[in-house]
């Protein structure tokens, strides 16, 4: 389980959240842009930190600003999707994969088995030579999200992990995505504009307004609001 209850000072608001997710549901973090979405998972993950307040995964705190506890982002185990897949596109499919498991050490017969076994899954065996910055969008995509479950994460973070493909290929991206995070079985938080993702993906949602929860519930009450607004489809 995740527990967050945290406070911290952004720009223009102060964003204060508590929640908590169970292990093997997802929840789906919606808003208009600037509202603190990319915030709140960047203070997951420990590349930003609170001002105050608490996170803890499956009981162990990962920061407490009363116990000064703030435990540094690659010892958290985390799989972080980041909405521009943030992939090194000079280095091929295959080293992208595994760059994870390589700045664990881990020996490079276990890397080549789990490697291989994570690329065939995700359809990308036949370009693991290829370089990251030469394949296709949708390709981009897997490969993040391979490189995220390759190191058997505790939670999942994914920022808007649809928005840059096609709309013709989000269906099928949707679908894949949901069948990889319920066998991963852990909590995940996706950052989302789109109520498609909100209906196919999630356990439940979240509205964010100004850095604080406006809304929570079930995707029904979420595409309610959401029909009141411009665009059904979108929640920009």
């Amino acid at each position: 389980m995740l527990e967050v209850d945290i406070k911290k000072r952004l720009r223009d608001f102060d964003l204060r959240l508590k929640l908590d997710i169970d292990r093997g549901k997802t929840l789906m973090l919606v808003g208009d842009n600037g509202c603190g979405k990319t915030s709140l998972l960047n203070l997951v993950a420990g590349l930003d930190s609170p001002d105050e307040g608490r996170i803890a995964l499956d009981g162990l705190a990962l920061f407490d600003s009363e116990k000064k506890i703030n435990i540094p982002p690659e010892a958290r185990g985390i799989g972080y999707v980041f909405q521009s897949y943030a992939l090194f596109p000079h280095m091929s499919v295959y080293d992208n994969v595994a760059f994870g498991l390589r700045t664990r050490k881990m020996p490079a017969d276990e890397i080549d088995v789990l490697v291989k076994e994570h690329l065939d899954r995700a359809g990308l065996w036949d370009v693991r030579k290829a370089k990251a910055a030469d394949v296709s969008g949708g390709q981009k995509q897997r490969i993040a999200l391979a490189r995220a479950l390759i190191i058997e994460p505790r939670l999942l973070l994914l920022d808007e992990p649809l928005s840059a493909l096609d709309v013709r290929k989000q269906a099928t991206m949707r679908r894949e995505l949901k069948e990889s995070i319920r066998a991963c079985g852990v909590p995940c938080i996706i950052v989302t504009h789109d109520l498609r993702d909100v209906v196919s993906m999630g356990d439940f949602a979240c509205l964010l307004e100004r850095g604080k929860i406006a809304l929570k519930g079930g995707a029904e009450e979420v595409i309610a609001w959401g029909s009141g607004q411009d665009d059904v489809g979108d929640l920009h």
